[in-house]
């Protein structure tokens, strides 16, 4: 891949994991706010879904990731966010009464290996999974630490991959351009 193009294309599919996880919270009635900058104590960064259940007063923090390239990174990262995200929330209006967190990353075997590489540091930062996470988003009383794998999927469409974006043609062999007589030196002069 050429660099320009492996940038497009994570791109994309951060772009459509954050269309995911925007598309679900709206879906069960949070209020939603997109790449949410902050800088607070010296602090800088943005938060990739912010969400907001009025009915609960919980705030959802949500790290969105395509690929897990830097576990330790991630991990920081959202835990930083979280710990800011009161202050956030109360530049917004909304009162949270709890902060939680969530981990997207985009599904792919490659994903789920670096998770389970480091299950244990997962486990502690992210132990709820599966039903629990779908089950606090419908219903979220108390705190909940998730992570979650999503499908890429802008469109709504079921499991739509992302992969195969760019058509790939086979090289065409080389014309071969018809064979000319040689002059011989005979051109009636």
């Amino acid at each position: 891949w050429r660099g320009e193009r492996l940038d497009r294309l994570l791109d994309e599919d951060h772009a459509a994991l954050v269309e995911g996880v925007v598309a679900r919270l709206r879906r069960l009635e949070w209020e939603v706010a997109v790449e949410v900058s902050f800088s607070i104590w010296g602090e800088r960064g943005s938060i990739d879904v912010l969400g907001y259940h009025a009915e609960e007063g919980a705030l959802l923090v949500v790290e969105v990731k395509s690929v897990v390239p830097d576990s330790q990174a991630t991990v920081h990262g959202l835990d930083r966010k979280a710990r800011l995200g009161p202050e956030i929330a109360t530049e917004r209006g909304w009162r949270a009464r709890s902060v939680s967190r969530l981990l997207v990353i985009g599904e792919s075997s490659t994903s789920r290996r670096r998770i389970e590489r480091l299950a244990a540091t997962y486990d502690v930062a992210c132990p709820d999974r599966g039903a629990v996470v779908r089950r606090w988003l419908r219903r979220p009383a108390g705190t909940m630490n998730g992570l979650m794998f999503l499908p890429f999927d802008s469109h709504g469409g079921p499991n739509q991959s992302p992969r195969g974006r760019e058509r790939v043609r086979r090289p065409h062999p080389p014309r071969q351009r018809p064979h000319r007589a040689q002059n011989d030196g005979q051109d009636g002069a």
